[in-house]
């Protein structure tokens, strides 16, 4: 499997993210990019750097997918049973003791993750034919959480904290965008969407968004599947195998 050309991308953004600090309410961050890097390249030669296809975007990790992963929306039992990938992650020396870094052994599943993937299986049966159409970039490659556990997402940093967060994370993205030369960019809900607009807006790609799977959302615990498959559709993406 010919190596991708993403992964050098991805190992800058971790570098660039890792220097970076965080301070109240965020009281620890993750960085699967380096705690879970043989699973994430994994991840990025599986899906390949071929051109033209649709990149859907997500916001940053989940507690119990990319965080334990390494794979965007990377739900544990999708991740090992449908992608094939069951690679080594070596936990940071400091973890919240509410949320530890459990790799492939973490018995928990991550909604989002397990409705992505699982949307994935069933359209399209096997991932060589999903990633023909598909691949999937997280536009944040970091975890945060507050005290009791809780997540932060991005959006809600301090804004002296969002700035050169941004800034690395358009960059990369800018980055994967010209290797991948997609055909659209999905961000999934509107924080990646508003994102992929600002990092790309002088690339000339297409930008839509999807319904995000959280579910936090409403509208997602009333069929995510059949929405998201509407939004895709009125991007004008086929979906017929």
């Amino acid at each position: 499997m010919a190596r991708s050309r993403l992964i050098p991308i991805a190992d800058e953004l971790a570098r660039a993210v890792d220097a970076l600090g965080f301070g109240p309410p965020v009281a620890h961050v993750y960085n699967p990019l380096v705690h879970a890097r043989a699973a994430h390249h994994a991840y990025l030669n599986l899906a390949g750097d071929r051109p033209g296809r649709v990149v859907l975007l997500g916001m940053n990790p989940g507690p119990w997918g990319m965080t334990q992963t390494g794979v965007p929306f990377g739900e544990v039992a999708h991740v090992r049973d449908w992608l094939g990938i069951d690679a080594p992650v070596e936990p940071p020396a400091v973890q919240h003791p509410k949320r530890p870094i459990l790799g492939f052994d973490c018995r928990r599943s991550e909604v989002s993750g397990r409705r992505v993937w699982g949307w994935a299986k069933r359209r399209f049966g096997n991932p060589e034919a999903f990633f023909q159409r598909f691949v999937i970039w997280n536009y944040c490659p970091l975890a945060f959480l507050l005290e009791s556990g809780a997540n932060l997402t991005p959006d809600r940093l301090a804004a002296r904290e969002k700035a050169p967060l941004f800034e690395a994370c358009d960059r990369a993205l800018l980055r994967a965008a010209q290797v991948l030369e997609p055909r659209l960019v999905v961000g999934v809900g509107a924080f990646a969407e508003n994102r992929a607009r600002r990092a790309l807006a002088e690339a000339g790609v297409p930008i839509g968004r999807m319904l995000h799977p959280s579910p936090a959302s409403p509208a997602a615990n009333r069929g995510w599947e059949a929405q998201a498959e509407r939004d895709l559709c009125a991007l004008g993406v086929e979906l017929q195998a």
